[in-house]
């Protein structure tokens, strides 16, 4: 039998190349149009993204506005930690606090927006199949690790995602939980409600092009001794953004600025193509 080293270039680059072809559940799929399993209606040539994110595991992706973000609980104990960002003004991201302050509702669902800093929409859930949601608590840091537990929290996840876009440690804003829930007692405490269970999911269309950077860690609030976390299925495909007429756009007065907020900055943008 052949020993393969990788003590010298030789051995290392033999050992790299029979690593070709090698699949495992946690990686991305390349090309994206090797995707399986896709939603109902998604044609394989529309995939532009599609992975498995272990527990404790990142990933970041530039994506395009009108695109389909699917994120999919494999196995019933995943929960997403979501930061976005303007592509186009990396300063502008995510807010939760607006999110829930603008649409009068601290509870995600089927409908609700991913507001901006600026009062943009940079994203409108368009299909939940979870319902466990959390825009109020944020994500573990270091100091609310368990005692002698060596793997990353979720904060440091997520830097090292937004590190690809060579934004910084200051650049991670608060999260919005996926998949994993917390809700506000009559006692005015927060509390962890858990999740759906396997399959459930949850469906984003972007509404303007978005860097997305993911964490997939245990809930700050799930206080299980040795809390779970099983791979996240991350599939993003082609599409359209809200169009004029689109029934999220004009649910309510609130919402309706928001997009006009939205359609306004990209109209004229020299990035974006005339048609938009």
């Amino acid at each position: 039998m052949t020993v393969v080293t990788t003590a010298s270039t030789a051995g290392a680059r033999e050992h790299a190349r029979a690593q070709a072809g090698l699949v495992v559940r946690s990686m991305p799929t390349v090309p994206a149009s090797a995707a399986t399993d896709l939603p109902d209606g998604v044609a394989p040539a529309d995939v532009v993204w599609d992975e498995t994110v272990d527990g404790w595991r990142y990933a970041a992706k530039a994506l395009d506005r009108g695109t389909r973000l699917r994120l999919t609980d494999l196995d019933g104990e995943a929960c997403a930690q979501l930061l976005l960002f303007n592509a186009l003004a990396t300063h502008e991201r995510l807010n939760v606090a607006d999110t829930a302050k603008v649409q009068w509702q601290a509870y995600l669902g089927t409908g609700a927006l991913l507001l901006s800093d600026m009062g943009r929409v940079l994203a409108t859930v368009v299909d939940d199949a979870s319902g466990h949601h959390d825009l109020l608590c944020g994500a573990a840091h270091d100091r609310s690790r368990t005692v002698g537990d060596t793997r990353p929290p979720a904060r440091a996840l997520l830097q090292l995602g937004v590190a690809r876009f060579g934004l910084e440690r200051r650049d991670v804003h608060p999260c919005v939980n996926l998949l994993k829930g917390a809700r506000v007692d009559d006692g005015d405490r927060l509390v962890f409600t858990g999740g759906a269970g396997a399959a459930a999911f949850v469906e984003l269309r972007l509404e303007l092009p978005a860097l997305v950077v993911l964490a997939n860690s245990p809930h700050v609030l799930d206080d299980r001794g040795e809390p779970p976390c099983t791979p996240l299925r991350v599939t993003a495909w082609r599409g359209e953004p809200a169009q004029p007429e689109d029934v999220w756009r004009t649910a309510s007065p609130e919402g309706l600025r928001a997009f006009q907020n939205t359609e306004g900055f990209l109209l004229g943008h020299p990035l974006v193509p005339a048609q938009r």
